[in-house]
């Protein structure tokens, strides 16, 4: 449950994709590339490379599903908050365990929806050098399909308003991957057993990412 006692919102989600839509494409200029690789319907986690300060908003508005993103509670202030919330946005304390985040993730999944993580935490070089293990956690747990998703585009380039966004009107590219299963199929979620799973998640995002730069020429 979210602070404020409520599950975190399938039809906020669902107007947040709208927002995203309207906003992502009168913007920018998004090419999708494999979005029917993400199952129609069912639990799914959508793994993002976070290289851009739009690659949340990015994935909300070209993703087929609406997506609940866990973001970092520093980005739930001022009007914000309730914004973020209404539109079925999770807020997540990365320098704990956050015991709300975890149960709101879950919650997500087991009523069959999308959840979106970065999984290396914060926004960098967005090549998955380095990946925390809560992704693993929440896909072992879970039994859901990680579906793999590279966003690229104006990294070269940053917008006279921000350096963190692409040039305005500029293409960005959002390649989805074929999911898969991180577990061994065993259900164990011992520490070794994540780990492995990390690796595994890992592997598959790398070469998924390398096959995006390769289709796209970025």
């Amino acid at each position: 449950m979210t602070d404020s006692g409520r599950a975190p919102s399938a039809a906020g989600a669902a107007v947040g994709r709208r927002i995203g839509i309207g906003l992502m494409y009168g913007l920018w200029r998004p090419r999708v590339l494999g979005a029917w690789r993400v199952p129609s319907a069912g639990p799914v986690i959508l793994a993002v490379n976070h290289s851009h300060g739009i690659d949340g908003p990015m994935l909300m508005g070209t993703a087929p599903r609406p997506v609940h993103f866990l973001i970092k509670k520093e980005a739930f202030v001022g009007p914000l908050d309730p914004f973020l919330r209404g539109i079925g946005q999770l807020k997540v304390d990365r320098d704990t365990a956050d015991r709300k985040a975890i149960t709101d993730a879950l919650g997500v999944l087991a009523d069959g929806g999308v959840l979106g993580i970065f999984p290396e935490g914060t926004r960098g070089e967005g090549d998955f050098a380095s990946l925390r293990a809560g992704l693993a956690y929440f896909a072992v747990r879970s039994g859901a399909p990680v579906v793999p998703v590279a966003v690229l585009g104006g990294k070269d380039r940053h917008s006279r308003l921000s350096s963190a966004v692409p040039p305005l009107r500029s293409r960005v590219d959002v390649v989805f991957g074929d999911g898969f299963q991180a577990g061994d199929g065993s259900g164990r979620r011992t520490r070794k057993a994540l780990d492995e799973a990390t690796v595994r998640i890992q592997e598959r995002l790398t070469a998924h990412l390398a096959e995006a730069r390769r289709l796209t020429g970025r």
